[in-house]
C-alpha cells in the first residue's frame, strides 16, 4: 500500500488516484439495493422471533414490529460497515469501501451515523443527496461531505 505521512497521520495515496472513483456512483446504487435485500432477508427471522415474543407477552412484544427493520439495518451496518473491511456485504460485492479522509478506520458509530444521515438526507432533501455526486470531488454524497468520508473502489 502506498501511503504518505501528513501532519502525523497516515494518508492513503490510493485516495489521491482518480481511478479509485471511476464507476463508484453506479456501484454505490447497486450495493445499496443488495444491502436493502439482505436487510429484508435478515428481518424475516427477527420478525418470527418478535411474533413469538408477542405471544409470550400477550401482545406487548408486537410493538417491536415498529422498529424491527430499522433495528436490523442498524445492527447490520454496525457489524459490516463498521468492521475492518469498512464495507457492507453489498459494497464488498461491488468492490467498494468507505474510507475516512483523515486515514482513520471507520468505526461502528461512524458507520451508523453515515447511514442515518443518508436516510435523513433522503427524507428531507431527496434529489439533492445524489445530485451532489455530480458536482463534488471524488463523487461524494452530501453525508460523505458532512462526515469527511469517501467511497472508493477496492481494486484500484
Amino acid at each position: 500500500m502506498n501511503a504518505r505521512v501528513l501532519d502525523g497521520g497516515i494518508i492513503n495515496t490510493r485516495l489521491d488516484d482518480v481511478r479509485a472513483f471511476e464507476g463508484v456512483r453506479t456501484r454505490r446504487i447497486l450495493a445499496f439495493l443488495l444491502d436493502y435485500l439482505i436487510v429484508g432477508l435478515l428481518s424475516i427471522p427477527v420478525a418470527i422471533l418478535v411474533f413469538f415474543l408477542g405471544l409470550l407477552t400477550l401482545g406487548l412484544g408486537w410493538m417491536l414490529f415498529g422498529v424491527l427493520v430499522p433495528a436490523v439495518a442498524i445492527l447490520y451496518i454496525w457489524n459490516t460497515l463498521g468492521s475492518t473491511d469498512q464495507a457492507t456485504t453489498g459494497m464488498k460485492m461491488m468492490g467498494i469501501r468507505l474510507d475516512r479522509l483523515d486515514g482513520r478506520p471507520i468505526d461502528g458509530l461512524t458507520a451508523v451515523v453515515h447511514s442515518v444521515l443518508f436516510w435523513a438526507g433522503n427524507v428531507i432533501l431527496s434529489p439533492l443527496v445524489l445530485l451532489v455526486t455530480l458536482f463534488s470531488d471524488r463523487k461524494r454524497t452530501l453525508h460523505d461531505l458532512l462526515l469527511g468520508t469517501v467511497v472508493s473502489r477496492t481494486d484500484r
